[in-house]
């Protein structure tokens, strides 16, 4: 069965972006760069692939998940497909369907619809964010990455935002760099 891994940066105190969803403030180092281009290089735009020097990204995913709030900077820059390489679904209730073929829209329960994705044929699906959308999904969240970035922030989206319920993960991996930041990779108990 296909597993749903979300895959994200976060601060110290546990925001993934800024009040106004941003995410700018979190630097690029050369270090963790060729590290994040080697290692996953299906979550990075397919615009970028040249900077990274991509040609064809292979790995674990072929499905991307993510909220419309995400979804949105692409959509502003005239990108309506913004990881083309993977199949995308877009949850958004207020999105009309997309005109663009790689893209889903997917109106309905996310819980169901991930449930029924995860049960088809492929390789896993990176949940992309944001922070609401993962509340949503955690209890389907199956590997949580993080790449926890030495900022605190004060305020922002949150990692995960619903009600308090504590999910336990298992600690599988740490990946540290000398810029600071430190890949954190867990699973579900």
């Amino acid at each position: 069965m296909r597993k749903l891994v979300y895959y994200v940066a976060s601060t110290l105190d546990g925001f993934i972006a800024a009040p106004d969803g941003s995410y700018d403030f979190f630097p690029l180092e050369p270090d963790v760069t060729a590290h994040l281009g080697a290692a996953y290089p299906q979550t990075i735009p397919t615009f970028a692939h040249p900077q990274f020097g991509i040609e064809q990204p292979t790995g674990r995913f072929d499905a991307v998940v993510m909220g419309r709030t995400t979804y949105d900077p692409a959509l502003a820059a005239g990108i309506t497909s913004p990881y083309a390489h993977l199949r995308q679904y877009v949850v958004s209730r207020s999105l009309p369907p997309s005109t663009d073929p790689a893209v889903e829209i997917v109106a309905g329960d996310p819980v169901a619809f991930v449930r029924d994705l995860k049960g088809r044929a492929g390789g896993d699906i990176w949940l992309c964010g944001g922070g609401d959308l993962a509340g949503q999904l955690l209890p389907e969240i199956d590997e949580l990455i993080v790449k926890l970035h030495p900022i605190v922030a004060g305020s922002g989206v949150p990692l995960v935002r619903r009600d308090f319920d504590p999910h336990r993960f298992t600690l599988a991996e740490t990946t540290p760099f000398d810029s600071g930041l430190i890949i954190l990779r867990y699973l579900t108990r």
